[in-house]
């Protein structure tokens, strides 16, 4: 994957894990991308969706602090962004409405994760 891949990219990043969050947080800035949060909790989410002028795609946890971040994941559709999962559930318990979309088995590698994140965003007019 080149370094410039994510350059000028605005990522939301949901995770409430302080150091998974900040660990992405760093990559994804190295990476060149703006990063849109961390948000700790859904409600953060949502009201950073509905703030952020444009979204280029998001990586959202989804288990933060006991609630499931379907209602953000949906928002998101509306609004055309696409975006990747990561989590520790099994394929079971995600909504059947979400089967597509790309997920990462936590833990993940911050090189496996990139090259999801960088596979759903839409590639850019030459």
């Amino acid at each position: 994957m080149s370094e410039t891949t994510l350059t000028g990219r605005a990522i939301l990043v949901a995770e409430d894990e302080y150091f998974t969050a900040t660990d992405l947080r760093q990559e994804l800035t190295r990476l060149g991308a703006s990063v849109i949060g961390p948000a700790p909790s859904l409600e953060r989410a949502m009201d950073l969706i509905d703030a952020a002028l444009s979204i280029d795609a998001a990586v959202l946890d989804i288990n933060l602090g006991g609630e499931t971040i379907f209602p953000a994941a949906e928002r998101l559709i509306q609004r055309g962004v696409p975006f990747l999962f990561t989590t520790g559930y099994d394929q079971p318990m995600i909504p059947s409405r979400f089967e597509r979309i790309p997920r990462c088995e936590k833990p993940v590698s911050p090189e496996k994760l990139i090259r999801t994140l960088a596979s759903v965003l839409p590639n850019r007019p030459s």
